[in-house]
């Protein structure tokens, strides 16, 4: 089984393609000012984009796990979610509170994604 690595980075991959599944690294916003809403939506485009440059979409999320340096932002943070979610292919998902490796940093997004 082959390993396709999308766009390589110093210490890691924006996505790793491997036995017909997409796993994607941490995303994390571009603009670090925006609020976490903001955050999340920036975030959530560049999961189009890699998901598309892999392959596949949306649609096809398997599991998703999102990190927020403060649970006070999950209803802002929901609010770009569910504007961008398929509904009728929700993942599965987990939600939790972690100290990010920035501090201007208000959300980080990873999940696994089914090829097309």
């Amino acid at each position: 089984m082959s390993i396709t690595r999308l766009e390589p980075e110093e210490r890691l991959c924006g996505a790793v393609i491997h036995n017909g599944l997409v796993y994607l690294a941490g995303q994390i916003a571009d603009d670090a000012t925006l609020d976490a809403q903001g955050q999340m939506a920036d975030i959530l485009q560049q999961v189009d984009a890699i998901l598309a440059k892999a392959g596949t979409d949306k649609s096809r999320l398997i599991s998703v796990q999102i990190f927020l340096a403060d649970m006070n932002d999950m209803a802002s943070m929901n609010r770009a979610w569910d504007a961008w979610l398929d509904q009728s292919n929700k993942p599965a998902r987990a939600t939790v509170e972690a100290k990010l490796a920035n501090p201007a940093w208000k959300v980080e997004l990873t999940g696994i994604a089914a090829l097309s």
